[in-house]
């Protein structure tokens, strides 16, 4: 396990200060467009793929205390890989996909179908500051490399604990961009291709979670030439007093 170095190269740049519509706006024509060719990319295999692979170790060791049915929501699920993941283990799970983008969604779900899945994963497109679910609905939440481009970081936290139930997890993964080659991979070049995105450092992160409420809050580095913060924060058991 990397340990995360608490002094930043540079100083992170200020979010954007454009129109909330006009950031999510951009952000879907620009999906909408890659749907059809999201699996074949090249940040899916240098990213999003050891992505997965992260979310599931943290998945599996949440199950492997608890044993029990649960409830995974993925946001920002892209074409619904983790949630095919998902559907394929032995675990006894519930896989639900929510992306922005209606296009992906549909990919996700012609993924599931065919794969002959679709009783074990679901997808509903929705807005990551709005989810659109009960409270205390899921047991855990993932999303990973959709961060960077939500306008209320923080909203979006708080969104996520509220559907989370007593000792529900939240595992977020975006880019690292707090050494010199993840500055330069997540500042320099994606910025580049996605204009007006912002990968919060990590101690911004780090209080994200903390103002929403998360405990036993904790973070590992993946990648070395894409650098990856893998943050997980735990929903406190229901007291019985």
């Amino acid at each position: 396990m990397d340990v995360i170095d608490n002094n930043p190269t540079s100083t992170p740049r200020a979010p954007a200060t454009e129109t909330d519509d006009a950031m999510k706006s951009r952000a879907r024509v620009q999906f909408e467009k890659w749907a059809g060719s999201y699996d074949r990319s090249l940040f899916h295999h240098f990213i999003f793929r050891s992505s997965y692979v992260a979310l599931m170790e943290e998945i599996a060791k949440w199950y492997a205390v608890h044993q029990r049915p649960f409830r995974v929501l993925d946001v920002g699920c892209g074409t619904g890989e983790l949630a095919a993941m998902l559907a394929k283990s032995d675990w006894p799970v519930e896989a639900v996909g929510m992306d922005y983008v209606p296009a992906m969604c549909i990919a996700a779900s012609a993924k599931i179908s065919e794969g002959g899945l679709g009783t074990r994963a679901r997808f509903v497109a929705g807005d990551s500051e709005f989810l659109p679910f009960a409270d205390a609905s899921f047991d855990i939440i993932t999303c990973s490399n959709s961060f960077h481009h939500y306008p209320h970081q923080q909203a979006a936290v708080h969104d996520v604990r509220r559907l989370l139930k007593p000792e529900g997890r939240y595992v977020l993964i975006d880019g690292f961009r707090d050494n010199v080659i993840g500055w330069f991979v997540f500042d320099v070049m994606v910025s580049h291709f996605e204009d007006g995105v912002y990968h919060a450092p990590w101690s911004e992160i780090d209080g994200y979670f903390r103002n929403a409420g998360f405990t036993n809050i904790h973070r590992r580095k993946i990648n070395l030439w894409s650098p990856l913060c893998v943050t997980i924060g735990d929903v406190a058991a229901q007291s019985t007093s």
